[in-house]
């Protein structure tokens, strides 16, 4: 045991919404019995990746006695992650998926269309900023609205990428960015498209984007940014 930074869960505050989850990249934040508990002291770093994520303001970082930060441990326990679940939000859980196969088939006189989604969670709020899937990946951030107004989005876009979606106009950006920029700085990122309606609040997305890499120093991915039209076309 020795005294160290630590992370502290009011549980009194705590609604279990499970935010915090997703965002601890050791995996020592795990929803039990309806509230965010602290697996086991030595999965946490004590730096507060987590900080920003709780909308109660339930997570503090704090000094106390606990037994140190363990890599080796953390490790095996997100080794048992990726293959069981323990209590945590199943909506948030880290899962690489399998592509389910070729993009379309016949069937009759009818066409029928395949996932390319490669992993689970996808939306920005909600992703780690460490994952298996971050590794080589070639990103798409994607708007909300995207593959609503594209038809061929999981053809033509979402093949072989790892997907983030987020709308810059609805949500709170400013964890966004701190996020993106721990992802760009942590993990090997090999290209990033943009892909974003043809409206003008969506060149948010490209902002953000563009003002995370610079905070994370990456000047050296290759950005790619598509424009989508109302009616689906691709203007860019």
């Amino acid at each position: 045991m020795q005294k160290r930074t630590i992370i502290h869960i009011d549980e009194d505050k705590c609604d279990g919404c499970g935010l915090c989850v997703p965002n601890c990249a050791e995996g020592a934040i795990q929803i039990i019995d309806g509230k965010a508990r602290l697996v086991a002291d030595k999965l946490c770093d004590g730096i507060g990746d987590c900080l920003g994520h709780c909308p109660q303001g339930a997570l503090t970082l704090i000094e106390r006695e606990a037994d140190a930060f363990d890599e080796e441990a953390v490790e095996a326990h997100l080794a048992r992650m990726q293959t069981t679940f323990h209590g945590g939000c199943p909506g948030s859980r880290v899962q690489s998926l399998k592509p389910q196969g070729q993009p379309s088939v016949r069937t009759g006189a009818h066409q029928a269309h395949v996932s390319e989604l490669n992993q689970w969670p996808v939306q920005l709020a909600l992703v780690p900023t460490q994952a298996p899937f971050f590794d080589g990946a070639d990103l798409l951030i994607s708007a909300d609205c995207v593959p609503f107004a594209y038809a061929d989005f999981h053809r033509k876009l979402l093949r072989g990428k790892t997907l983030l979606v987020a709308c810059p106009k609805l949500d709170d950006v400013g964890p966004y960015l701190q996020k993106l920029t721990s992802i760009f700085a942590n993990n090997d990122i090999n290209s990033i498209t943009i892909a974003r309606m043809t409206v003008p609040c969506c060149g948010g997305l490209t902002r953000l984007v563009d003002a995370a890499l610079e905070q994370a120093g990456r000047d050296d991915i290759p950005v790619y940014t598509l424009v989508i039209g109302l009616q689906g076309e691709l203007q860019k």
